[in-house]
């Protein structure tokens, strides 16, 4: 699953690049085959170095969602005074609980 809309043309761009790489390896390509591929390998780099510096980082988005769950685990109502009479039922049942399993 990608984490934004990109990442899977930067994902196609790097398939596309290992192809050419191959092409350029290959001991029967002929001069015109390595020259096309070596354009093309000029041309995804720098197409795949725009896309990541203009959609962010992963780092970034994560970032982000982290904080909005921090904002969504803060509590709305204020905690309970802790001279309250559950607070003293929670702690008689910790206690009466300890007992029981020793």
């Amino acid at each position: 699953m990608a984490i934004s809309k990109n990442a899977g043309s930067a994902e196609a761009i790097h398939r596309k690049l290992k192809a050419i790489a191959a092409v350029l390896l290959d001991p029967a390509a002929t001069e015109h085959e390595r020259a096309n591929a070596e354009t093309l390998k000029m041309r995804l780099e720098k197409q795949l170095s725009q896309e990541a510096t203009a959609e962010g980082t992963w780092t970034d988005i994560m970032f982000r969602l982290g904080r909005a769950v921090k904002e969504i685990k803060q509590s709305t109502s204020p905690p309970s005074p802790k001279g309250d009479w559950t607070h003293y039922a929670f702690r008689l049942g910790r206690t009466l609980r300890r007992g029981l399993k020793k």
